[in-house]
């Protein structure tokens, strides 16, 4: 049996820094893990939680499938402030980080001819599970000059009889976008009309600072069914930690609440298992006990490294940057290659500025855009400066003129 031939964007990466001539230090501004740098750091409340949950002895077997009762009952409570009903801890299955729960979200949803609405850019690990689920991803555009706004008269083309679901990231990886209440909204009506459930990936919920305040897809969940999914990974600064989430949003309880619906995701949890217990069992005091200074202090920093990425790339000419990102750990520029001496796309461009350079660019390939690029903000203002900096030089360096 072959493997699906979609990209991912750990192998791209993979490649990109195996390509460095290692004279200069490897500055990456493509993957989306703040935590190598000392200035994105986890709380000490969020550590000493897992250390005592640890030390407890109590949290060393195994826990149900679903998640720990207090795990659940955690997260309920947490995501219950964004939406105006209350979650239940049955609404909530804990997952080892999001990719799982977009794993088993996808592999439920599956049917024979079925078809599911994916976000062009959007994260490929969703196409690669489709792939893998012989679910068929059909995708739409997302609007770079209208804030990356979803095109729903697209959607609204694609989808027939076999659509199962529309995906939704906000705020938007890789856009750096955070969608407005009205959008949402919108969204939810067109999810409706077309009788399907919007799958909402929260996994960078509340990193939103911009004009617009980040607004839970789960508000709509009476408009249109919504499986929320999300994780500690960001807005703690823990990925490595693989504590995510899977939420049914369904007030009416027409689908996501039915016997045969929840019965499927229970047995899918039970082949899957879930994150360590005793991560599980910290839970209740990080979201607890994390105070809003902590947020505040990402976020501004976030707002900071963003600003400086998108003021330097407005001074690299072959570079462009539709809208100032609002939200989320990275952005979208256009790559212009007709700017550019012997450089044929985007791939070429990635590669040959890790090899001269050691900087590390995700192809906008990679998530569904050719010739785009992805930039990471999620980095130490200094080494962000140095990057972009070894970025204008290359492409000086390429120039036609």
């Amino acid at each position: 049996m072959e493997a699906p031939t979609n990209i991912t964007i750990k192998g791209i990466l993979g490649l990109l820094t195996a390509n460095t001539d290692g004279c200069k230090q490897v500055i990456s501004l493509g993957m989306g893990d703040p935590t190598a740098y000392s200035c994105f750091r986890t709380t000490r409340a969020a550590q000493n939680s897992v250390v005592e949950a640890l030390q407890s002895a109590k949290f060393n077997g195994y826990s149900p499938t679903v998640g720990l009762p207090q795990t659940r009952k955690a997260i309920a409570e947490y995501l219950s402030k964004d939406l105006p009903y209350t979650l239940q801890p049955d609404d909530v299955y804990i997952t080892a980080g999001c990719t799982q729960a977009i794993e088993t979200t996808l592999s439920i949803l599956t049917r024979p001819g079925a078809n599911i609405l994916l976000p062009r850019p959007g994260f490929p690990i969703y196409g690669l599970c489709a792939a893998f689920r012989h679910l068929e991803a059909r995708y739409f555009d997302l609007l770079p000059h209208n804030q990356w706004e979803v095109d729903l008269e697209a959607v609204q083309d694609l989808a027939d009889h076999n659509t199962v679901a529309m995906v939704v990231i906000n705020p938007g990886n890789p856009c750096g976008n955070v969608y407005t209440y009205r959008h949402l909204k919108e969204i939810a009506e067109t999810a409706k009309r077309l009788g399907i459930v919007v799958i909402a990936d929260e996994v960078y919920g509340h990193l939103a600072f911009g004009a617009d305040p980040f607004v839970a897809m789960g508000v709509f969940g009476s408009v249109a069914p919504v499986i929320t999914l999300g994780s500690l990974s960001k807005r703690w600064l823990v990925p490595g930690w693989r504590l995510g989430w899977l939420v049914t949003s369904d007030p009416h309880g027409n689908i996501l609440k039915s016997p045969k619906f929840m019965e499927r995701l229970k047995k899918y949890c039970d082949i899957n298992g879930g994150p360590a217990t005793f991560i599980q069992a910290a839970v209740p005091a990080i979201v607890g006990e994390t105070q809003q200074v902590f947020f505040t202090k990402t976020n501004n920093l976030l707002k900071q490294t963003s600003e400086i990425c998108y003021w330097k790339i407005k001074e690299i000419d072959c570079i462009s940057c539709p809208s100032k990102p609002q939200g989320s750990m990275a952005l979208m520029v256009k790559l212009n290659v007709s700017l550019l001496k012997d450089i044929s796309d985007d791939i070429d461009f990635c590669f040959k500025l890790a090899k001269e350079e050691s900087v590390i660019l995700l192809p906008g390939a990679a998530v569904g855009l050719k010739n785009w690029l992805r930039i990471t903000f999620a980095v130490e203002p200094s080494s962000l400066h140095e990057a972009l900096q070894r970025v204008h030089s290359f492409c000086q360096r390429h120039s036609c003129n």
